[in-house]
């Protein structure tokens, strides 16, 4: 039986990227709900990750969603700050 990719949305670097950053603000909000070292390790290396990804889409000719996944990534990085404050105090 032929096994068919599920994916609707090709996996280019830009929606590799975008993507990363979504993972990136699911382990936020979890890092923020349950304010563990664990959760925060597991954000910290989504980071990583969606950085790289957002680096290796940087030569891409849409640099409108990459930007937006970029600033995205941002507000998650302050986000995940808060929550590592948080689990400090």
């Amino acid at each position: 039986m032929p096994r068919y990719d599920s994916s609707l949305q090709s996996q280019n670097p830009i929606s590799q990227a975008q993507n990363s950053v979504e993972s990136v603000h699911n382990a936020v909000t979890q890092a923020q709900s349950h304010p563990t070292q664990v959760t925060v390790e597991q954000a910290r290396h989504s980071i990583e990750h969606a950085e790289a990804a957002i680096a290796q889409a940087a030569d891409s000719e849409y640099q409108e969603p990459l930007q937006q996944a970029a600033e995205s990534l941002e507000q998650d990085k302050q986000a995940l700050q808060e929550a590592e404050q948080n689990l400090q105090s």
